[in-house]
């Protein structure tokens, strides 16, 4: 999980309580280090969080929708393996995902945009997910 906000971190806990390894990443220091104490893995960098997961990857990415959106995929481009899936979960404009998408296709990897809300009870009840995508990667 990169971006460990209120929605990503509550959505790397839940993925922690429903028996998955978490790999978590933000710029902020104190949130990686909350998640560490939750059970989960830390990472001090994007590429960090690459190098911990076994492929084919499946990184998430919840920061905001635009430039920090691009700056998480270009990253990634550069340091993921064919195969591997960027989830995209910022509520992208769906233009930006198109373009993304095609582009990240290109080198192999799988793209899909999965608009997140859920908002205070995400944690507890789960979130609803609009996934854009190729429905075999789903």
């Amino acid at each position: 999980m990169i971006g460990l906000g209120r929605m990503g971190s509550n959505m790397a806990v839940r993925l922690e309580r429903g028996g998955h390894r978490v790999v978590a990443y933000s710029l902020n220091c104190a949130e990686v280090a909350a998640a560490v104490e939750s059970g989960m893995t830390g990472a001090d960098s994007i590429e960090a969080v690459v190098q911990k997961l076994t492929p084919p990857r499946a990184i998430w990415s919840m920061v905001p929708a635009g430039s920090p959106t691009d700056n998480v995929v270009d990253t990634l481009t550069n340091v993921l393996d064919r195969g591997d899936t960027i989830i995209d979960g910022a509520n992208s404009n769906y233009k930006d995902s198109i373009r993304r998408a095609a582009r990240v296709n290109k080198l192999g990897l799988n793209y899909l945009d999965a608009g997140t809300s859920g908002g205070v009870w995400g944690l507890q009840n789960g979130y609803s997910l609009m996934v854009g995508g190729e429905p075999e990667v789903f």
